[in-house]
């Protein structure tokens, strides 16, 4: 076969997912950054709440691409899931560009009918907080990040 049907993350689902990871931090009373890739890495939505540190837009941004690459949430492991320690986790960051690759938590891919369509990454809480709202945005869409 030399065509594929193919699902896409339309802006509409990105919207819900933005709204929602915002919402969350209100309550919390942290301001983040959220950022909501395609499946390809490039860019649909980014938005950095009043107070947010601006390095958190970065960080946010890199977050969505690594999770939609490896079509998992971003963690301290290789792409075969395997543990890095700092030095193999600052070299694959160094390898795959910077803007590519993260082993901080928050980046959560957007799966759908085991395709993933796109990812999201939150910045500016903690670890747990960011992959928190990251998973609960994509769920908010019917998607899961798994």
């Amino acid at each position: 076969m030399y065509v594929a049907d193919a699902k896409r993350l339309t802006a509409a689902g990105a919207k819900k997912m933005m709204a929602t990871a915002i919402a969350e931090a209100e309550k919390a009373g942290i301001a983040i950054s959220v950022a909501i890739a395609d499946a390809g890495g490039h860019l649909i939505l980014l938005e950095r709440m009043d107070g947010g540190r601006f390095h958190t837009v970065h960080s946010a941004t890199t977050k969505a691409v690594c999770a939609a690459s490896n079509k998992r949430p971003t963690t301290a492991q290789g792409a075969q899931a395997q543990p890095l320690d700092t030095i193999h986790a600052l070299g694959l960051a160094l390898a795959a560009g910077t803007e590519r690759w993260t082993a901080m938590e928050g980046g959560c891919p957007v799966i759908v009918g085991g395709e993933c369509i796109g990812g999201i990454g939150v910045s500016g809480g903690s670890f747990e907080f960011d992959e928190r709202l990251a998973r609960e945005a994509v769920e908010s869409i019917g998607a899961s990040a798994k």
